[in-house]
């Protein structure tokens, strides 16, 4: 980068980050889970005014910083608009019965003696169909607690298989904020990342499932499980549940092994999505509608609805009907602004040199992948700690270290592997984050009671590091394909 202002010291680059950091924690500590409802995105607004006033002083003047900002919304635009079209996929594959039915056939698999690896198994499933960790404890880890409590199993374990469970969806399903948000800030798209995240991902959770398998032998009980049965009749009675829905994400999976655009490829999911819930729920469909004088009216405002606004499925069980909802389109305005939040301070950031200057002072010493890759992964931890949001531990390491992998010749999908293996599954482990904090309210269980059964979040960043140290699967930049969205 050529600076044609005065560049940063490194004080004046931590300007804007310490008082991020600062004011965050404040945040998180007045408005607890409610940060995630605008007040956070505030906080980066007017961190971003903070970092504009540290470049008026080095001499920047204003119409040159708007450009910084309007060039890092550019770049993250094609993610907010897959963003809105997932909205509209969560929201058809809901009503149409495909997401019920993955929760109804993964719940099937529960077995007393093998409890732990099949709670961590129906939380992963759970949570790769709504892209949700929060979801997922909040309604099928609820129900997993209670009855690994009713087989004796000590409550820190079941938790830790169910937030292991949890994260693997949240990091890997396309439906998932952060999965988007982490290559929106790397510079790369969303199915490359997908496919470039397997290779730590499935080694992660398969080491978990061989823990939890053993765990489980160990404290497993025989006692039967029926609560789950309470749950499969809810989902039984409303929806037309049969293996034929299974069509459209084996369609989904045929495009993204294909590399069809995730646009496009989300774009027919999603419409898919409404065909099949014409043809297999036609009565709730009908349901969902809130107004239409014929048959007719009355399905196609079912089907708008269920792609841009909040849809709820009542089968009379609290728990499932917390878990059959959507907020379709709507409901990702929040991460959508949460982004463009983001991106306006990264913006600042990055066009006043304070970015890049904080990274040169951060990396002086690394002279290997495996260092680069290790010093992100505890720059994400950093700032899960010091921020308390999964979100920032993505964002800001994200714009920080972007053009380094670039000097370094590295592929952007190996930076936004990282910060999913690092920022999003560690957020759980800190008490005062806000993910933490949820997931330890919801389940009645402690952080630190979970925490050292949490196996896939414990694992995931040290394989991401060790698959960099020796050079497993690192992309460099002369062997990626262009792909777009």
């Amino acid at each position: 980068m050529t600076y044609k202002f005065k560049k940063p010291t490194l004080l004046q680059a931590f300007i804007p980050i310490i008082f991020l950091i600062i004011a965050l924690f404040i945040n998180v500590r007045i408005f607890g889970d409610a940060s995630l409802d605008g007040s956070n995105q505030i906080i980066l607004m007017l961190s971003a005014g903070v970092a504009a006033l540290v470049a008026l002083r080095l001499g920047i003047n204003w119409k040159q910083i708007r450009q910084g900002i309007v060039d890092s919304i550019s770049s993250a635009m094609s993610s907010m608009i897959i963003l809105l079209l997932i909205g509209t996929l969560a929201g058809t594959w809901l009503l149409s019965g495909i997401v019920p039915a993955m929760i109804y056939y993964g719940l099937q698999i529960l077995n007393p003696t093998i409890f732990l690896f099949a709670a961590c198994v129906v939380c992963a499933i759970v949570s790769v169909a709504t892209g949700s960790s929060w979801t997922t404890s909040a309604t099928v880890g609820i129900a997993l607690v209670g009855i690994g409590k009713a087989l004796g199993l000590p409550v820190g374990m079941i938790a830790g298989a169910i937030i292991s469970g949890a994260y693997f969806g949240d990091k890997l399903s396309p439906l998932s904020d952060t999965t988007n948000l982490a290559p929106a800030m790397a510079g790369t798209d969303l199915f490359t990342h997908i496919r470039y995240m397997l290779y730590t991902t499935v080694p992660s959770i398969s080491i978990s499932l061989v823990l939890f398998l053993i765990l489980g032998f160990m404290y497993g009980g025989n006692a039967e499980i029926a609560d789950t049965q309470v749950i499969l009749d809810a989902i039984d009675s409303k929806f037309n549940i049969n293996f034929f829905l299974f069509v459209v994400p084996v369609v989904m999976v045929i495009l993204i092994t294909k590399k069809m655009p995730a646009i496009p490829a989300i774009t027919i999911g999603g419409l898919l999505g409404a065909i099949f819930a014409l043809i297999f729920q036609p009565s709730l469909v009908q349901e969902v509608a809130q107004f239409g004088d014929t048959t007719l009216e009355k399905g196609f405002v079912g089907i708008m609805t269920s792609m841009y606004g909040d849809i709820s499925i009542g089968t009379g069980n609290d728990i499932v009907d917390e878990l059959l909802t959507s907020g379709g389109m709507y409901g990702m305005l929040g991460t959508v602004w949460l982004i463009l939040s983001a991106m306006i301070f990264g913006g600042v950031l990055e066009k006043s040199g304070m970015l890049k200057r904080i990274a040169e002072g951060v990396i002086s010493g690394i002279n290997s992948a495996g260092s680069l890759v290790a010093t992100t992964a505890g720059t994400c931890v950093f700032f899960n700690v010091t921020a308390s949001d999964q979100y920032l531990a993505i964002v800001v390491p994200g714009r920080m270290y972007a053009d380094i992998y670039k000097d370094k010749g590295l592929a952007p999908e190996n930076l936004s592997r990282t910060l999913e293996d690092s920022g999003t599954v560690t957020s759980a482990l800190i008490p005062w984050n806000t993910c933490g904090a949820f997931h330890s309210n919801v389940l009645g269980v402690s952080t630190f009671a979970y925490f050292p059964f949490a196996f896939f979040n414990l694992i995931s960043p040290f394989m991401t590091v060790i698959f960099a140290i020796f050079k497993i699967k690192v992309r460099m930049l002369k062997e990626a394909k262009g792909e777009g969205v």
